[in-house]
């Protein structure tokens, strides 16, 4: 449209940015990580006593000044944590920054073993992107090893709002509706757009078959963590030791490592010992299985399982919590097991709970690309390697439908759990 405006002919009579580049990336990264900033110091700003502002206005601190000595202060741990998730999931990305062309250890991975079939140079990068993760992490804690925050053991009067006009509330609504129309508008309508134009796509048999093994694959992983997370909190919780206590947060570890870490992790031992079944049950009784656990999905179940225990784990552990501690001891002086227990008192209880933590792993699922694309079987697709293969190919429109189902489940996910439903 603006070559025929003002008569362009070629790419020298004009210059655009180049979108396929670091800072796409950056952007597009930035636009779609962004809630994890924002929810955490949002909900820290919120819970932040008002007193304080008080105290620094009264000591003549202006809105700026209370901002940077008072409140950004106080909220520095929750901010310091969802940057810490950003910049994880920011290294633990491949679809953005394989799309705009950008070399990371992610897409090394990919290349090295999948090109070039160095599986132990596949392994070498993972190992380093292990240790960049734990690198972050303890970066983080040292940087505020010192530093104590505590809320008031009484109900701390809220922050007082400021109410602005003119200029001012125009500049802020600006401000809040950046991230919200580069982050979900401008891209949710681009491909909307594209998947109206092409409505002959919606009925293509490998959409259907990618949603069937999606919905497989993510709802056998929700399941399965849900359950092991219910068993494991459940389980410590009734012993009553100490080192089931201690050895408990490590199970959360699989959420730190990237996908693809994990699929480099999974597959080669895992390879190993598929192929030695098949050998064993070869030599046993003449009849070859062939390939059971990696020429399935069990391998992306598997996957799942570890790299979203973490979010079922920790649900199930603050869900136990709030139950009181007298319903479970009456139920078990009526003659319930400690299985029973948990049946008929805590899951009825913390049902709720259970729910969003199915529906949360099962989003996540839905969104794995890394992992899925490495530990998949030939010709096996999920939504998201489906969108990932034709935004490859520049089939825009045929990936169009497939990401427009993947946006839906995070919305009904967000309705979902939304207060007041």
């Amino acid at each position: 449209a603006l070559r025929a405006v003002f008569g362009w002919e070629s790419a020298r009579d004009y210059w655009f940015p180049e979108i396929r580049s670091r800072l796409g990336a950056v952007i597009v990264l930035s636009a779609a990580l962004f809630p994890y900033v924002f929810l955490l110091a949002r909900t820290a700003f919120c819970e932040q006593s008002g007193g304080a502002y008080e105290v620094a206005r009264a000591l003549g601190a202006g809105p700026w000044r209370r901002f940077l000595r008072v409140g950004l202060p106080l909220a520095r741990p929750a901010v310091a944590a969802g940057v810490a998730i950003v910049m994880m999931e920011t290294l633990a990305d491949f679809g953005t920054v394989d799309y705009f062309a950008v070399q990371t250890l992610t897409t090394g991975i990919f290349s090295v073993w999948l090109q070039s079939g160095n599986a132990g140079g596949a392994a070498q990068l993972a190992a380093v992107m292990l240790g960049l993760v734990f690198l972050l992490m303890a970066l983080e804690k040292l940087s505020r090893r010192r530093s104590r925050y505590h809320q008031p053991a009484r109900s701390a009067r809220p922050v007082t709002p400021i109410q602005l006009s003119g200029i001012s509330a125009w500049a802020a609504s600006l401000a809040c509706a950046i991230p919200f129309i580069l982050g979900f508008v401008l891209p949710g309508g681009v491909i909307l757009w594209h998947a109206l134009n092409t409505p002959g796509y919606w009925v293509d048999q490998g959409l259907a078959r990618a949603l069937v093994h999606t919905l497989v694959t993510g709802g056998a992983a929700a399941v399965i963590c849900v359950a092991l997370a219910l068993f494991m909190v459940y389980g410590v919780r009734q012993s009553g030791r100490r080192l089931p206590r201690l050895l408990l947060p490590l199970t959360t570890l699989g959420y730190a490592a990237p996908g693809a870490v994990l699929g480099v992790g999974i597959l080669i031992p895992l390879a190993r010992f598929d192929n030695w079944l098949a050998d064993l049950v070869y030599g046993l009784t003449g009849h070859d299985i062939g390939l059971v656990l990696t020429g399935s999905a069990f391998a992306i179940v598997l996957a799942y399982v570890v790299r979203f225990f973490a979010i079922a784990q920790g649900a199930a552990d603050a869900a136990l919590g709030r139950v009181a501690p007298n319903l479970p001891l009456a139920a078990r002086s009526l003659g319930r097991s400690a299985g029973g227990a948990l049946r008929e008192v805590h899951i009825p209880l913390i049902r709720g709970s259970v729910g969003t933590a199915l529906l949360l792993v099962f989003v996540d699922c839905v969104k794995e690309l890394p992992a899925t694309l490495l530990l998949r079987p030939f010709n096996y697709h999920t939504l998201a390697t489906r969108v990932h293969e034709k935004a490859s190919l520049e089939q825009i429109g045929q990936a169009a439908p497939a990401a427009l189902l993947v946006i839906a489940v995070g919305l009904v996910a967000v309705l979902l759990m939304a207060p007041g439903r």
